[in-house]
């Protein structure tokens, strides 16, 4: 009795342990894709721009002259850049190959550098990037 549950215990750690393994890959290789803060023209932007966005996507926000979040115009009209976050995909100062709207399967880490650093680490709704302030 003892060998034949001996045996069988053996078959399933042989069969699970490569699962396991399997399964972990799979999870590392969906965690913390990058989420970038980015402008209307989606180039790279100062996460702070972002930093008080829903993680959803489902927001913009609009630059302003104390944030230096936009520009003057020729005419000498301030003109914002309007932020949201981009997920996913490359960068190579303009974003591609991802999407506005995050995967709900995959967590995403705020990219890019403000004041403080490195962007933060988030699952789910709780973190946000970036500084409110210069």
């Amino acid at each position: 009795m003892f060998a034949s549950l001996h045996s069988t215990m053996r078959r399933s750690c042989q069969v699970f342990a490569p699962l396991l393994v399997s399964a972990a890959a799979a999870l590392l290789t969906a965690c913390n894709e990058p989420q970038r803060c980015v402008d209307e023209t989606g180039r790279e932007a100062d996460p702070k721009f972002c930093a008080n966005l829903p993680l959803d996507g489902s927001a913009t926000a609009a630059g302003n002259t104390s944030n230096n979040g936009g520009y003057y115009g020729a005419n000498g009209i301030w003109v914002p850049h309007y932020y949201r976050f981009y997920y996913g995909g490359s960068s190579n100062g303009f974003v591609s190959g991802g999407s506005y709207a995050p995967d709900p399967s995959t967590s995403y880490s705020i990219v890019g550098t403000s004041r403080g650093g490195f962007g933060s680490s988030f699952s789910g709704e709780g973190a946000r990037g970036g500084e409110a302030g210069e």
